[in-house]
């Protein structure tokens, strides 16, 4: 049951009728300083106090947030969100969990039905659309048809679960990205339910749930194991965080956007170091970012390496809820429970922030990020440059420029030359060999055919320029702006050139709506930027196949091609794995770059090409006004827009309503599904833990370096049929051409344990070449990592993974841990881990060990040869310090201490029950026998 402990529950009477509330400002009234805690403090402090019971969370807990320092404190605290948010790709696997549960429950004779979400969730179907279409009118129509013809079986589970699932919806395929359905109509800044108002919280499947931070909502990404447990009643626990605050002052120069500010952004927080910290904004620049500016910045939270990006609820906040078609009543709720209890920004606030980082707006220059991080900051002055810095450093070739990326028009049999492209060199007719002669370590190109045109691809060119991501479609500035970038481009008779594959991905249907009303698709759609989908593509992996003769040429050359995209991440091999450059930029320099071709070159000098009559164009001649974009967006963007989309975003289209699902509390399993299948993880699950034991005769599978991401560990791109997945799906009557995705795949582990640690760029330290190899110490074969993997287990060695600093970073991905686990690795020794991946392994029971600050495998000369022995588990408890011996391979042993980041009692009983979710089946299985 749940107590007033401080007896401040209140009653507010407000526009949508009488509630109840924890009162902050009575709180304040006894002599509790709540003024100076940080916003986001105080809503964490009021969600303790609401769900207080003196059991799950404790008064020690409570205080412990009231009496918050900012300089940091080692205390575990607990958080109980309003709702949930999935997407497909983290969703369908914890569907399965769920379902999986159940069947278990089943089989131990129990309800069940106990096994139900307590809290909405909201799942959106957004990360399965491929860009396998492109530059077409009937590109969407085809990617949606091949959408579902790859994914029927995920589909059908997910439509079973809402109508076998209380508490849990649907947002079908081709209706917008979960963040940007989630910031435009999912959020409600405060909640009113059960005669109770509070604030709006959430944790969402995916890293990037944080750009609701942006509509003043603390939400955060967790992993899928953490989320089920959370929808499953249990408090989500973190150790008290550290909240910086970010000061912004100013206001944006002419010709930069919220693109620029948030690349700015994450390049000065990462070099700061704010992981497993809170960043919580103010200062007067926040009176001339609007909620979708501030929402470009939040989302891009896993980038800065911060948990959150706050954005306290203020006047700005309830002019988007109003312009994006919020009842009225909501709005006015929301102002009425923020002012009443303290929640409301004015800007003169007293604030105790951990420290203050200082950012004047007016010093944001254009800047792009890459070429495998999006913290690697580059000023678009200076992208030429960096580039041919990269092209020596990474890939040991001289510059040599072209006068101009080449091409030629033929008559399609090889023979006279019909018409050359402006300012460029006329060249003789097609030659036998196409590639052209290169000084020894100079740059590639050579030359491509395709149908009646030839042309010149070298390294740099960009092969793929994708608008994508909620990042930034969810702005109406950037994205119009590109339209209008479109339309001047158009009007000097400038052109994308042909090697480029374009593509829209819009976050929600609003955009393609004030995009036609603003009369700038049709500029959008003639340089090839159809829409192919409304999901996230590209920024996910999703790009879809490139060219044939593009893709050959690539392959045959070893060219450094690039991408650009607007959206947040750009890993190695995550945008397309035969792209090894990609960059991440606004929407308006996308339309740019498409049209140079190539990203070797100096848009503040260069012209971006040449109108017919051979006159240059220059950046500035097709960059719209600031004036421009404002005055259009004022006219074109229509709160009707949000009332019709978002008033039937859960009826899908006709595929999806003739979809036939079975009914039933327990789902029914194909045995011959390569989608779907019951989760190992519970089954014939023990009624009691079994105690815990050191861990002894350990092998390493893989030694890492810095910066190791949840793409490296668990890829959602393409594989092929040559990798240990593909093999399996061969041998289960899977064509190559039917392979889909790992991302769409991670309902079976039969799949996703063959592609964990299998990234096409993976560098693992015992193997001989690049990609998902290692060494099997004991005879010293080398074979891929899962093939190790079963090798090691069939002989009972169980093993570790050793890495350097930010292990883990990158998306949510459950399958990072889930398919470590099933490996048979038994602990991860790192400098440093990533927040969500951290949780996650313990999650799953694999333990993550932390070397002491200034120790590291090479400093501790470790080569990973050695044999492992880890004492100190049997009687573990949080943070605590064991002892590792490594005996080398001529006898000498090394001993050395690690700490034991199990961060608080409830993850140490997390590890004991071998996972999170073994935990929660216990407790169930305990409820239903007394």
């Amino acid at each position: 049951m749940r107590k007033d402990l401080f007896s401040i529950r209140k009653t507010l009477d407000t526009p949508k009728g009488k509630f109840d509330y924890y009162s902050l400002r009575e709180l304040e009234k006894k002599g509790y300083n709540i003024q100076r805690l940080p916003f986001s403090i105080r809503i964490l402090l009021e969600n303790a106090l609401r769900n207080f019971d003196d059991f799950a969370i404790t008064r020690d807990q409570v205080e412990t947030l009231l009496h918050w320092q900012p300089r940091g404190m080692d205390k575990d605290i607990p958080f109980k969100p309003a709702r949930v948010l999935m997407q497909d790709f983290t969703g369908v696997p914890a569907v399965v969990d769920i379902a999986s549960l159940r069947d278990e429950m089943a089989r131990k004779g129990k309800d069940p039905e106990k096994i139900n979400p307590l809290i909405p969730v909201d799942l959106v179907v957004d990360h399965s659309v491929q860009v396998d279409y492109f530059g077409t009118e009937y590109a969407y129509e085809k990617n949606v048809e091949k959408e579902y013809e790859r994914n029927k079986e995920r589909y059908e589970l997910l439509k079973w679960a809402q109508q076998a699932f209380n508490n849990f919806s649907v947002v079908p395929p081709g209706m917008g990205i979960c963040h940007q359905v989630n910031l435009e109509y999912l959020a409600q800044g405060v909640i009113t339910r059960d005669g109770e108002v509070f604030p709006d919280t959430l944790v969402g499947t995916d890293s990037h749930t944080p750009m609701v931070n942006g509509i003043g909502v603390v939400g955060w990404g967790v992993g899928g194991i953490e989320a089920e447990a959370a929808l499953l009643g249990q408090p989500i626990y973190f150790i008290v965080p550290e909240v910086i605050g970010l000061r912004l002052t100013g206001k944006l120069p002419m010709g930069t956007t919220a693109t620029d500010l948030v690349l700015t952004i994450t390049a000065l927080l990462r070099q700061y170091g704010v992981v497993g910290k809170f960043v919580e904004v103010f200062g007067p620049g926040l009176d001339h970012l609007t909620v979708p500016d501030r929402a470009t910045i939040g989302n891009m939270s896993p980038e800065f390496g911060c948990t959150i990006t706050y954005f306290p609820i203020d006047h700005k906040t309830l002019e988007y809820m109003r312009s994006t078609n919020r009842p009225e009543e909501q709005v006015l709720t929301v102002e009425q429970y923020c002012k009443e209890n303290l929640l409301w920004r004015t800007g003169n606030e007293q604030i105790e922030y951990t420290d203050v980082l200082e950012l004047d707006l007016s010093t944001v220059e254009p800047t792009v990020a890459g070429p495998r991080r999006p913290q690697d900051k580059i000023l678009l002055k200076d992208f030429k440059k960096t580039f041919i810095q990269l092209l020596d450093k990474n890939y040991n070739r001289k510059y040599t420029p072209l006068s101009d990326n080449q091409i030629i028009r033929w008559d399609g049999e090889g023979g006279d030359q019909i018409e050359a492209a402006p300012a460029v060199k006329p060249v003789e007719a097609p030659v036998e060999v196409d590639v052209e002669p290169e000084a020894a370590n100079g740059m590639k190109h050579v030359w491509v055919h395709i149908g009646p045109e030839k042309f010149m691809l070298s390294d740099g060119a960009v092969v793929i320029a994708a608008i994508t991501s909620c990042t930034n479609t969810s702005n109406p500035y950037v994205m119009l702006g590109a339209g209008l970038v479109a339309k001047k481009a158009r009007e000097f008779g400038l052109d994308v050139k042909p090697w480029v594959k374009t593509s829209l991905a819009p976050g929600s249907k609003v955009v393609t709506n004030y995009l036609e009303r603003a009369d700038l698709l049709k500029d959008l759609e003639a340089l090839h930027f159809h829409v192919v989908g409304y999901g996230c593509t590209t920024c996910i992996g999703n790009s879809g196949p490139l060219p044939e003769p593009i893709a050959k040429a690539i392959e045959e050359n070893d060219l450094v091609v690039a991408s650009v995209l607007s959206g947040n991440r750009n890993f190695e091999a995550r945008i397309h794995p035969q792209v090894k450059m990609n960059f991440l930029m606004s929407p308006m320099l996308v339309i740019v770059y498409a049209l140079a071709g190539r990203v070797d070159i100096d848009l503040t000098q260069e012209p971006v090409g040449y109108d017919p009559n051979m006159k240059p164009v220059y950046l500035k001649d097709i960059w719209p006004s600031n004036e421009e974009i404002v005055d259009l967006m004022q006219r074109v963007v229509d709160r009707k827009d949000f009332e019709k989309n978002y008033g039937e975003i859960f009826a899908g289209n006709e595929i999806w309503r003739n979809l036939q699902v079975p009914s039933g509390k327990l789902f029914h399993w194909n045995p011959q599904s390569t989608y779907i299948k019951e989760a190992p993880f519970f089954h014939n699950l023990p009624e009691e833990p079994a105690p815990l034991q050191d861990i002894k005769g350990a092998r390493a599978l893989l030694v890492l370096g810095d910066s190791v991401t949840t793409d490296h560990i668990s890829p959602a791109g393409s594989f092929r049929e040559n990798s240990p997945a593909g093999q399996y799906l061969l041998s289960k009557g899977v064509k190559k051409e039917e392979f889909n995705s790992y991302g769409s795949r991670r309902g079976n582990d039969e799949v996703m344990v063959r592609g964990t640690f299998a990234n096409v760029r993976i560098k693992n330290k015992l193997a001989g070449r690049e990609g998902g190899y290692t060494t099997y110490l004991p005879t010293g074969e080398e074979m891929t990592v899962y093939d190790a993997a079963m090798k090691y287990k069939a002989n009972g060695i169980p093993l570790i993974v050793m890495a350097g600093k930010e292990y883990g970073s990158g998306s949510s991905r459950d399958w990072a841990a889930k398919g470590t686990y099933l490996l048979g690795i038994k602990a991860v020794l790192a400098e440093s881990f990533e927040r969500i991946h951290r949780s996650n392994l313990v999650g799953m029971g694999v333990l993550p060990l932390q070397f002491m600050e200034g120790q590291n495998a090479e400093t501790l000369r470790l080569t990973g040869k050695e044999v492992f022995t880890i004492q100190g588990i049997a009687n573990i408890e949080p943070m605590k310090k064991l002892q590792v011996t490594a005996q080398k391979e001529d006898g000498q042993q090394v001993q050395f201490e690690v700490i034991a980041r199990l961060d608080s009692l409830i993850e140490v009983e997390y590890y004991r029950h071998g996972g999170i979710l073994q935990y929660v089946l216990r407790q169930f299985l305990k409820a239903e026998k007394n």
